[in-house]
């Protein structure tokens, strides 16, 4: 970034222009491509909220709160709002968040919510999609059963809410504490300050454990009488605390009235939430704040500017990008303050912090974008991990608001802090970063029982937890890292130990199947093999998520290790090829894993460790393979509708594959500082980099025909290798792909 987050928010703030309409929002140069509502159907589990980069608030609709369909708490096929919450994750595979609910409403109050299949059943309204607008920082709906008008816009940490009445005497505004996305609410209470401004706070537990938010909201009207439920007891109360507790607050209005209403989240306290609020949202200009949050996701989509194809591809490539600046969400207030992983209040003085780090997902191709595009938004994130492992002792794994789920495998917050430091990162302690990182590989906690690990050479089924196989080689790549920078920092014996772990993939490899097999303390391997058979963590099983042809290729840091297991780079290629042919629908025994999506025959690219698949073909001299397979994926799972999406965006990592991918190389070992080259698909990407520097990516002649690359050249000189180095884009300089449709 040009820019720190801080300094750039501040700036735009302070260059808030009043008003702004339809005609205008039309006109913005890069936002208008940005569409929220791709993957908000079939398995993206996206979500149209307003939001902004990273923010504490996403402000938007909930559809519904259950169910494979509810993970971010809107889905397509709903045709009813429950109301607009305050906090939602971005294409995960599991329900969480729904913090703090308003719902608008006229006519007799009602308490329960109903249901998608009977709206009539509680307060919940139907809607039409064609109503809708979602945007960059933005949304609107009508609410069909109260003939309301609902905007949402936000800043950092307060949602302003913008609801145009009908004439009524009964009109208000619901607050639900009840409510929450897959999880149950075990503590609340909601207080009246004065007749414009309510506080509250809402703890729960689902997916993360004592997860919770504290919250102030200020009308610009006042309001008459409240009236609050609290265990199905309805009363006249201002205050109300119990285990899920619910207020509605009366207005008389006129036809066409407005009622603006903002909303601050704090981790620490109604005080954290009233400051939050006086500072980010002083006026009732919603348009101007609007406008603000446009503002600051033109300056983030800035950063990369293309000529592509067709303005198809152009949506395709900005709300990808969009989805990738969406998460990990910040925790600390405007003061600095923030209720820390260790359950206790602190003062950072590191900068803002962060939760929800999904890094099973995001470690592949999201951090490295991150740590390329925005370096210092990133050095924030593995700030913020560090200073949780200084709190609890622990890295994150899959982390969701500020607390560990373990739901995945792996120490994934290693390669992120690792390619910081290697990329030069300055701003945390090197031997703190890796005495953390060496912590995780080393001290026995879920899912990793190093015992078993350094005896057998890999996790052995009989002995360890399920997913035997995929955590052995998941900690490999851990590993590796780990030795990367112990041999950076000169400690020799540590960079000779992990490396030899890293090799431990090859302890799993069968040669009699050509696939990577389970084995139990004995040396034996898993019989009967059943090596198409897909399973997931529930299941239990030896892979996650996948099956053997799936994982056999899960060897980022070592690829030519890998080919050297097949006896040749012939052979290694006929065996790849196999994993796009073969039908899966022909397949005995095969059942169906919610994640295990996006299918090229058994190739799953709505599954993150397929992700460099089609990248390997070019260590074994088959770049024609890699371009193939780039564009088939293109072409079908990134499609600019709501089913666009071909499997969960797991918080910007498939977007960020596709904006690697777009641009004609991936991070493969994202750790390495290179990038395997593989086969542009937009005709030119121009880089804003920090510093002042431009890394232009040009894909000369490239057409539906032109798939497959001639000649590569770097500042005009060929390039002879696999890939291109972090150090030449970070440089500023041209890439020239010469783009033909002869198969080399």
């Amino acid at each position: 970034m040009k820019k720190s987050f801080c300094i750039l928010l501040a700036a735009t703030l302070a260059a808030c222009a009043s008003g702004t309409g339809e005609k205008e929002d039309a006109q913005a140069s890069l936002t208008q491509y940005a569409d929220p509502f791709i993957g908000t159907a079939y398995v993206g589990h996206t979500h149209p909220s307003a939001s902004l980069p990273f923010s504490m608030v996403q402000v938007g609709p909930d559809t519904g709160t259950e169910g494979w369909e509810h993970c971010s708490g809107y889905y397509d096929a709903d045709r009813s709002v429950t109301g607009f919450s305050h906090t939602h994750l971005s294409g995960t595979g599991a329900s969480e968040m729904g913090d703090i609910l308003v719902m608008p409403v006229t006519g007799a109050i009602r308490f329960g919510a109903g249901t998608n299949e009977d709206p009539d059943s509680g307060y919940r309204s139907r809607f039409q999609q064609s109503n809708e607008v979602a945007r960059a920082g933005y949304y609107k709906t009508v609410l069909d059963d109260y003939g309301i008008t609902a905007e949402m816009t936000l800043s950092p940490r307060a949602g302003f809410h913008r609801y145009r009445f009908p004439a009524s005497p009964q009109a208000g505004i619901l607050f639900d504490m009840e409510h929450g996305i897959g999880d149950q609410t075990y503590s609340s209470f909601i207080r009246v300050v004065d007749d414009t401004t309510v506080v509250g706070m809402r703890k729960s537990n689902g997916f993360t454990r004592n997860h919770g938010y504290y919250f102030a909201a200020r009308f610009s009207k006042p309001f008459g009488r409240t009236t609050v439920w609290r265990d199905s007891v309805v009363s006249e109360d201002r205050y109300v605390e119990g285990t899920a507790v619910k207020m509605h607050v009366a207005f008389a209005t006129s036809d066409g009235e407005e009622i603006q209403l903002k909303v601050a989240l704090s981790t620490t306290g109604v005080g954290g939430a009233l400051k939050n609020l006086a500072a980010e949202l002083p006026s009732w200009d919603f348009d101007g704040v609007r406008k603000q949050a446009n503002d600051t996701w033109e300056e983030y989509l800035s950063h990369i500017r293309i000529d592509p194809v067709d303005e198809v591809q152009k949506t395709a490539f900005y709300t990808s990008m969009y989805h990738a600046l969406l998460m990990p969400n910040l925790v600390t207030d405007v003061d600095g303050m923030y209720y820390g992983w260790d359950k206790e209040l602190h003062q950072s003085t590191k900068g803002d912090m962060y939760t929800n780090f999904s890094l099973w997902d995001t470690y592949r191709a999201l951090h490295p974008f991150l740590s390329l595009m925005f370096p210092e938004q990133n050095s924030q994130f593995v700030k913020s991990m560090l200073e949780r492992h200084r709190q609890t002792g622990l890295l994150p794994t899959n982390e969701y608001g500020l607390c560990e789920t373990w739901c995945m495998i792996g120490n994934h917050a290693i390669p992120v802090i690792v390619d910081a430091f290697l990329k030069g990162d300055t701003s945390f302690d090197p031997q703190r970063a890796y005495d953390a990182v060496r912590h995780a590989q080393t001290s026995e906690h879920t899912k990793a029982d190093w015992g078993n690990y350094d005896k057998y050479g890999y996790f052995p089924f009989d002995l360890s937890a399920s997913e035997s196989v995929s955590r052995t080689l998941e900690s490999g790549y851990d590993d590796y890292c780990v030795a990367l920078m112990a041999q950076a920092l000169g400690k020799e014996e540590d960079y000779r130990f992990f490396m030899h772990r890293a090799g431990f993939y090859k302890n799993l490899y069968d040669p009699s199947v050509m696939l990577v097999r389970a084995r139990d303390s004995k040396g034996h391997w898993r019989t009967p093999f059943q090596s198409f058979a897909l399973t997931s963590e529930s299941e239990g099983g030896d892979y996650t998520e996948g099956n053997a042809w799936q994982w056999t290729w899960h060897i980022q840091h070592d690829v030519p290790g890998l080919i050297d297991l097949f006896g040749s780079k012939e052979a290694f290629v006929t065996k790849l090829d196999s994993l796009f042919f073969i039908n899966p629908d022909e397949l005995p025994g095969i059942v169906e894993v919610p994640d295990v999506t996006g299918l090229i025959g058994l190739y799953a690219h709505g599954n993150e460790p397929s992700h460099h698949i089609a990248y390997i073909y070019s260590y074994a001299d088959r770049p024609d393979k890699t371009a193939e397979i780039i564009r088939e994926v293109f072409d079908k799972f990134y499609l600019p509708t709501r089913d666009g999406l071909c499997g969960n965006d797991d918080c910007g990592q498939m977007s960020a594959w596709y904006l690697f991918s777009g641009m004609g190389f991936y991070p493969v070992d994202p750790v390495s500082g290179e990038y395997v080259l593989g086969a542009p698909q937009i005709r030119e990407v121009s880089l804003a980099l920090p510093g002042g520097k431009v890394f232009t990516v040009k894909a000369n002649n490239l057409s539906a025909a032109n798939r497959y690359v001639q000649a590569i050249r770097l500042n005009g000189q060929p390039v002879s290798g696999k890939t291109v180095r972090y150090k030449d884009i970070r440089d500023g300089g041209l890439l020239e792909f010469d783009m033909t449709g002869v198969r080399n």
